[in-house]
């Protein structure tokens, strides 16, 4: 975390409801990650679109633009598009390539920044303006690596006719990296994976109407299964795990051996503790039930309805998510369920400490903070994910409250006290 970031000033606000009677239209805001800029597009009438950040307005204007969005740097992104073709603004200037079309916008941690384009009836994608040499007739499940160097998705490399099955049978996808496919062709080829340092990848792929297996860097493995979900790589030693239905049941299994010896109506989204000791995934026990499972060992709680957004401390030691049973939203850690409950929760933040949750919330229109299961006073019209301070002693809360955004650092104490 940025050691510059203030967190010894209170509170810092600005007005924002006069955007609104300054401007014909105000898309909804998004704020960076320090707390210090709120921006949103903002309508300009006859003069088309323009991109407002606290109390200046870009210079640069458009026809249309949207998905405007911070990078984990603190770059502000757009997509826009001029003279009817499309590119990327990042802090009021322009992306020198233009394409037809651009959509899936995303970031590594370090904040570079890649998108998905059409060009030519083609499509392809882009890492910080460098788009990919080759191009195909489809690509889906685009993918950056965790180091922001590589991009990857799943394509069409062969062309097919409709109706055209056998050729469809014999294969015509692939996965893709930095524009250049993999040898092998499969009949699918789904979601995909980068490894830690980004040299390898691991995707979904279908080999027959009724067998699936994870490929390696286009290497399958050596089982195959009726159906199976996302890799995941080991965050260390570059083995492979991947949710699967195997003998009637699913679990989780790697490297083509199953790793869990127990089977669940479901299993998905499992990942990874950050030091690779643990591994965590949801789970349906029981028709109509949902927990979580912890290398394999299934918590006591049960939900009805949705169990999501799971997330380990940074330690590794603690594992938290948002749960939804019989119609209302709370959080749960470490198997247990806090008590207070709420139209929906975002997903839950750890300390960096690792001894403290937090999530923002909603009740009856109004959004606030929830730490430790104890509602801080905040009541916000709008508010986005708390940010705990390096010291684990502070909370940052970006909010609106009648019609001011308002940046607020809050002790941990005034909260829990």
């Amino acid at each position: 975390m940025d050691c510059q970031w203030d967190w010894d000033t209170p509170e810092k606000n600005m007005p924002f409801s006069q955007w609104r009677r300054q401007y014909q239209w105000v898309e909804t805001p998004c704020v960076s990650p320090d707390g210090e800029r709120i921006a949103a597009i903002v309508s300009l009438g006859e003069d088309g679109f323009g991109i407002r950040v606290n109390d200046q307005t870009w210079t640069q204007t458009f026809e249309k633009a949207w998905h405007l969005s911070f990078a984990p740097d603190g770059r502000l992104t757009a997509l826009v598009s001029d003279t009817q073709t499309w590119t990327v603004a990042v802090d009021d200037r322009l992306w020198e390539h233009r394409f037809d079309y651009i959509w899936r916008p995303m970031f590594s941690r370090q904040g570079r920044m890649s998108i998905a384009f059409q060009q030519d009836n083609r499509y392809g994608m882009a890492l910080e303006d460098l788009p990919w040499e080759n191009t195909f007739a489809h690509i889906s499940a685009m993918n950056l690596s965790p180091d922001g160097q590589r991009t990857a998705a799943c394509a069409q490399i062969k062309g097919m006719g409709e109706g055209d099955i056998q050729e469809f049978a014999e294969g015509a996808f692939s996965a893709v990296v930095d524009g250049s496919a993999w040898p092998r062709p499969f009949m699918n080829v789904w979601r995909n994976c980068f490894s830690a340092d980004g040299a390898h990848l691991a995707a979904e792929v279908r080999l027959a109407p009724d067998a699936y297996t994870i490929a390696v860097d286009g290497e399958i493995w050596s089982s195959s299964f009726s159906a199976i979900w996302e890799p995941q790589f080991h965050p260390y030693d570059n083995s492979v795990t991947a949710p699967v239905r195997h003998k009637g049941g699913w679990t989780l299994a790697r490297d083509s051996r199953i790793l869990w010896p127990r089977r669940f109506v479901q299993c998905w989204q499992h990942q990874y503790s950050p030091d690779g000791e643990h591994i965590a995934a949801i789970v349906c026990p029981d028709f109509g039930q949902w927990t979580v499972a912890l290398d394999g060992r299934v918590w006591d709680l049960r939900v009805d309805e949705l169990v999501t957004d799971l997330r380990f401390s940074p330690d590794g030691g603690h594992l938290a998510a948002a749960v939804k049973h019989k119609g209302a939203w709370t959080v749960a850690v470490d198997d247990h369920c806090w008590q207070h409950h709420y139209d929906r929760v975002w997903p839950p933040v750890f300390s960096p400490d690792g001894r403290h949750v937090a999530t923002k919330a909603e009740r009856n229109g109004v959004y606030t903070l929830v730490v430790d299961d104890v509602v801080a006073p905040v009541a916000a019209e709008n508010m986005w994910p708390p940010v705990f301070s390096p010291g684990s002693d502070k909370v940052l809360v970006p909010a609106i409250e009648n019609g001011r955004y308002v940046r607020r650092v809050i002790p941990l104490a005034a909260i829990l006290a």
